[in-house]
């Protein structure tokens, strides 16, 4: 099937390499001379776990195109798929301008019947719009696809190939066929193609990630109550995760989510609501913990020196991007963290496997306070604790003593649970963790 894919960011680059990688020929249009220039050139821009494999063997046999040539995309594809980005507004509304800038675009250029697929994550009612939008510039027959993607950032290729469900909202036979059609090859293992509205398939992407959001919150709320009583978040987690019901997945405590979805589509969600309304209290109370999560290890830190007197101190940071298997830092805990303790004179070393690059310029000119190391190690030299953000394999199983070797004073202030404590407390570490007792807390003088 020949495919056009407007938009090469993170959904539009994995979806279209995957497409072509399964037999479909397949043109990614973009505005952008410098990306297409790095993608003509084999360059990928995201860091994505097994991507490059298959964009290497589908450029190679040329069924992955990569232009600026719009109107020969529209003309020779039969399945538009709009990729393109939706950022939330300060009041958490999507931004639909380039949705639909696109598809008043496409709509003089068809030459027949097409199938336009809204793949980004868009409100609901997004697919009327569209269709709106290109029935007001062409005779040609079209219909409008509502096809939600799933992917998770370090594991998309996977989650394109062997997806859980495939949602395809449209009310049109003819669109349905052609999608059941396309992605029948991904399906074979017996896991459903649901079809629905566009307006519940719209929906059903946010209530996707609010819920999921929502588990991670509340689970962010048990670990602070456990942390007032001594109990322990690890033990609670795997009591109710086994109860099927609940489930073992989105049940770890943390310094909260972060990343391009979660966020934008919760706040998302939560404008619809109050747009219709209608008060998504859950909602307002999950953003409003994630927000104050992000920061509770910087809470910690003050608490523990001297109620905030940390100005001159020097904070290893191990992790920046918002989770392990990706370079993205979009709403990463750790911009807010190296943000607060660098406002409150702290000296900022720190080390990412993949996300320096991305954190460098998320973080603006302000980026020249930190100090970028080139491994994990460097980070712990002369530093008078380490702060770990983001929770990447070979953070897991380091020498213990190195810390105590290389830093000023063994004190660890994790935000992923990472370690034992009672290895921790036998190694002779200071270390606080999340929902669970600090460990060698009163060995150390608070200074």
């Amino acid at each position: 099937m020949k495919l056009a894919v407007i938009g090469t960011g993170y959904v539009g680059l994995v979806s279209g390499t995957c497409f072509a990688d399964s037999g479909n020929d397949v043109i990614c249009v973009d505005n952008d001379p410098q990306k297409l220039e790095a993608l003509r050139n084999g360059e990928i821009p995201i860091y994505e776990p097994g991507l490059n494999v298959l964009f290497d063997r589908s450029v190679r046999e040329k069924r992955l195109h990569f232009t600026d040539d719009l109107e020969n995309a529209i003309k020779e594809a039969e399945v538009i798929f709009l990729c393109l980005p939706t950022p939330p507004g300060a009041d958490g509304q999507a931004d639909l301008s380039f949705v639909l800038d696109v598809a008043a675009k496409i709509a003089p250029l068809m030459n027949g019947y097409k199938v336009i697929v809204n793949k980004s994550t868009v409100p609901v009612g997004t697919a009327e719009k569209v269709r709106m939008t290109i029935e007001a510039g062409t005779s040609q027959e079209f219909d409008v696809v509502s096809n939600p993607e799933f992917l998770r950032e370090g594991a998309a290729v996977d989650d394109f190939l062997k997806p859980e469900r495939v949602i395809i909202g449209s009310t049109s036979e003819r669109a349905i066929e052609v999608m059941k059609s396309l992605y029948e090859p991904f399906v074979r293992s017996g896991n459903p193609i649901i079809t629905m509205d566009e307006k519940s398939s719209e929906l059903t992407k946010y209530a996707a990630n609010a819920f999921l959001a929502t588990k991670i919150s509340f689970m962010n709320e048990v670990a602070n109550v456990c942390e007032r009583v001594g109990a322990n978040i690890d033990d609670i987690r795997r009591g109710i995760g086994t109860d099927s019901r609940i489930g073992k997945r989105f049940l770890f405590a943390g310094i909260g989510y972060g990343g391009s979805c979660f966020p934008k589509d919760v706040q998302a969600l939560d404008y619809t609501s109050d747009e219709h309304n209608y008060d998504f209290n859950i909602l307002k109370s999950v953003i409003s913990v994630n927000d104050k999560q992000k920061l509770s290890i910087v809470e910690k830190i003050k608490s523990f020196y001297n109620n905030g007197e940390i100005k001159g101190k020097t904070f290893g940071v191990w992790g920046l991007s918002f989770k392990p298997e990706t370079d993205d830092v979009r709403e990463a805990p750790s911009l807010y963290i190296i943000r607060a303790l660098i406002d409150l004179g702290a000296h900022i070393k720190a080390y990412d496997p993949e996300a320096m690059e991305t954190f460098q310029e998320a973080f603006g000119e302000d980026s020249s306070k930190i100090e970028f190391c080139e491994d994990q190690v460097t980070v712990l030299k002369d530093a008078d604790a380490l702060i770990i953000c983001t929770e990447w394999n070979e953070f897991r199983r380091p020498s213990f003593a190195r810390f105590t070797e290389l830093m000023k004073s063994p004190v660890i202030f994790d935000g992923r649970n990472l370690y034992d404590l009672k290895e921790a407390e036998k190694d002779g570490l200071t270390y606080f963790s999340v929902g669970r007792k600090p460990v060698n807390a009163d060995k150390i003088i608070h200074a």
